[in-house]
């Protein structure tokens, strides 16, 4: 068999118990603590003290599938996987993520999973940063002042939007980097032509809250996508794709820390509702995660 017919191994960082068993899978598993400490946000310190439990059991970048991180809660281990994907690259890169947030916000007591595109905007090896799905009200005018504006003012971040009046951008001169359209079709289709021209390599991002209810349940609010629109975006960078992460899987989580319960219920999840339904969301969210890690092996 040739070596590009191989399946490279999907990696489970167990953050939550979340992700169930995928074939020839590599699974890494987080304490009690370090769960509690890194999930929502934490010192940036922190995060990289709590991916060195983690990362060196894993095998070089290129070596292995998709990275699975469990809830979207730990989307900013994001970042620290990127950095070191990007140490065996040489040239510039996109990060391509797919999040029904823009991941691009303030958070003034170090990172967390809505402000993590910021870290990674910032890097000289990141030529451009796609956030491609958001329908969240998060980039609408009432939540101006909680955006890294310098990441879109040195056009290192684009918004790919639907539904969201978004006219706020133009009177700061943001335009170019706020592309809205009316539907997810046109969005998928506009975003798909624009990654394809590109010849630069790939990282992917993708956060399941940017799918819509009734493909799968995550935690957090939920966008518009149909897994065809998936589809449609990984051909459009086939053969360029150098890492892959995934989070979005559902898990609830009872904080010890006042501060993070106080965040977690601010931002709408209600661990009674999940609780309830966590066996039949978590039971989709296994077929589609066998499913996403054929697709990003057959298109890598």
């Amino acid at each position: 068999m040739a070596e590009s017919d191989l399946i490279r191994p999907p990696v489970v960082l167990d953050t939550d118990s979340s992700v169930g068993p995928l074939p020839g899978e590599i699974r890494l598993a987080l304490s009690e603590d370090w769960r509690e400490a890194l999930r929502f946000g934490c010192r940036r310190h922190t995060l990289f003290e709590g991916m060195t439990q983690l990362t060196p059991a894993m095998p070089e970048p290129g070596a292995h599938g998709p990275v699975f991180l469990g809830s979207g809660d730990f989307h900013h281990l994001s970042w620290p996987l990127i950095l070191r994907c990007l140490s065996k690259q040489e040239q510039p890169v996109d990060v391509v993520v797919l999040d029904n947030h823009p991941d691009n916000m303030r958070f003034p007591w170090g990172i967390h999973c809505g402000s993590w595109v910021h870290e990674v905007a910032k890097l000289t090896q990141v030529a451009q940063v796609h956030v491609i799905g958001i329908t969240s009200g998060d980039i609408g005018f009432g939540h101006v002042w909680e955006h890294h504006l310098g990441a879109l003012y040195a056009r290192k971040v684009t918004y790919w939007s639907s539904g969201v009046n978004v006219k706020w951008a133009s009177r700061l001169g943001l335009a170019s980097c706020f592309r809205r359209f009316p539907d997810l079709d046109t969005l998928v289709l506009a975003a798909s032509e624009h990654l394809a021209q590109s010849p630069r390599q790939v990282y992917i991002s993708i956060d399941k809250d940017v799918f819509a209810p009734e493909v799968l349940r995550t935690n957090w609010d939920q966008g518009k996508m149909q897994e065809p629109h998936l589809r449609s975006l990984l051909k459009a960078v086939r053969g360029r794709i150098i890492g892959s992460d995934v989070t979005g899987d559902v898990s609830t989580w009872q904080y010890r820390s006042a501060w993070k319960r106080w965040l977690s219920t601010a931002d709408g999840q209600s661990t009674e509702r999940q609780q309830a339904d966590l066996p039949r969301w978590q039971a989709r969210q296994h077929e589609f995660n066998l499913q996403l890690t054929r697709w990003l092996h057959e298109l890598r």
